[in-house]
């Protein structure tokens, strides 16, 4: 394991102990945890960018073609903001 010193501002410091103490856990941990995290969304942005670059919008349209033509299920109606959002969307493209 390596030592790390790092500077904070007072605010940030007195919240991370804070929540610290609130999860059960030392500084410490809450730190390593919340680096860990922040480490995985970029690597995991890294390696969606990475597959989406290998995709090709013909392969995409054929597969939607299968989707069929069907009204949404009670409960995943859009609601007509998202609606109106999704017509603008799909005239774009």
């Amino acid at each position: 394991m390596t030592a790390l010193t790092i500077r904070l501002p007072n605010s940030v410091h007195e919240s991370i102990k804070l929540l610290a103490r609130k999860d059960g856990i030392s500084v410490n941990q809450f730190i390593a945890s919340a680096a860990a995290e922040k480490m995985a969304s970029f690597q995991t942005l890294d390696f969606l960018r990475r597959e989406a670059a290998l995709g090709k919008r013909e392969d995409f349209e054929k597969f939607l073609k299968l989707v069929p033509d069907a009204p949404a299920q009670e409960g995943d109606e859009l609601s007509s903001d998202a609606d109106a959002v999704v017509r603008t969307r799909v005239k774009k493209a």
